[in-house]
């Protein structure tokens, strides 16, 4: 089971980074807390303070077509957001 699937790299995400030390992952639905906390210090080498999850439930879409209206949904996906130890950052950009 890959744990960590990616990084979350929007606007929030990055204001949460700049402020409080924090980073964002979409991470595996089965993962839970410990096993998030020790892929990321395995991956990226930093101590982890604390690990808090979210279940993102997915946007309902729709669209006009020919055949009318095609209504469905997006996945949901878990959010990992990580707040690591005062002086330490992630590079997300190195790992490439």
């Amino acid at each position: 089971m890959e744990i960590i699937k990616k990084p979350i790299l929007t606007e929030k995400a990055s204001l949460l980074t700049e402020k409080l030390n924090r980073y964002a992952f979409k991470v595996d639905h089965r993962a839970n807390k410990i096993q998030i906390k020790s892929a990321v210090e395995a991956m990226f080498g930093v101590t982890v303070v604390a690990v808090n999850t979210a279940v993102v439930a997915g946007k309902a879409k729709s669209r006009f077509t020919k055949a009318g209206n095609v209504s469905g949904r997006s996945p949901k996906y878990k959010k990992a957001i990580i707040t690591v130890k005062d002086g330490e950052t992630i590079d997300f950009y190195s790992t490439l």
